[in-house]
């Protein structure tokens, strides 16, 4: 609830009227926000693409998406479990997730933008797992840089008399990625029963 979509409109909008630097930069701090306060990553992408256009709409939306991963990849590293715990409050929840990812760890970070907080829990649970930064970053960058190719350029296509190609990608990734996060849950499930 901090901000809005219309809020993030508003600063990309007046950040364009001043310079693309300066787009780039919001788009970039706006995914990083991401990791402490709830940020529409998705419309943030697209919005990247939509004003800086689709090789810098990419190039900002891929910084900032690999930078807030990075980083929580990082903190949890070095402060461990305790800091993940004043992330996602639901206990239960949590030790399911890290059931998961111990077994799935590098899949998850391939679709963890299914669902939103999965991105920061995912790359935070990296961190905490002491996950090789190595495995980490190359299952983290197999997700993220399609996610920022299609998201940029549907933003880069669209226009306010035609967002179609905007709404077609926003849809197509969600249902794309909660597809497989489905499939991989029945799997998990199928396996602790079975």
């Amino acid at each position: 609830g901090v901000l809005t979509l219309d809020d993030i409109k508003a600063i990309l909008n007046t950040a364009h009227e001043i310079a693309p630097v300066y787009v780039a930069a919001t788009v970039i701090l706006f995914l990083i926000a991401d990791l402490f306060i709830a940020v529409p990553t998705l419309s943030v992408t697209i919005l990247g693409g939509y004003f800086l256009g689709f090789p810098y709409g990419f190039l900002a939306g891929a910084t900032g998406l690999l930078s807030a991963g990075t980083l929580g990849y990082a903190i949890t590293y070095f402060y461990g479990p305790g800091l993940l715990r004043r992330i996602y409050k639901d206990a239960a929840k949590q030790a399911e997730m890290a059931a998961i990812f111990t077994r799935y760890g590098g899949i998850v970070l391939v679709i963890c933008r299914a669902m939103p907080i999965l991105p920061e829990i995912s790359c935070c649970l990296a961190g905490a797992t002491r996950m090789p930064f190595w495995k980490f970053f190359s299952a983290f960058l197999l997700g993220t840089i399609p996610y920022a190719l299609i998201a940029t350029y549907a933003g880069s296509r669209s226009s306010l008399d035609d967002p179609k190609p905007a709404i077609i990608a926003a849809m197509g990734l969600s249902v794309l990625l909660a597809v497989a996060w489905i499939v991989l849950l029945r799997h998990y499930k199928a396996e602790q029963q079975g």
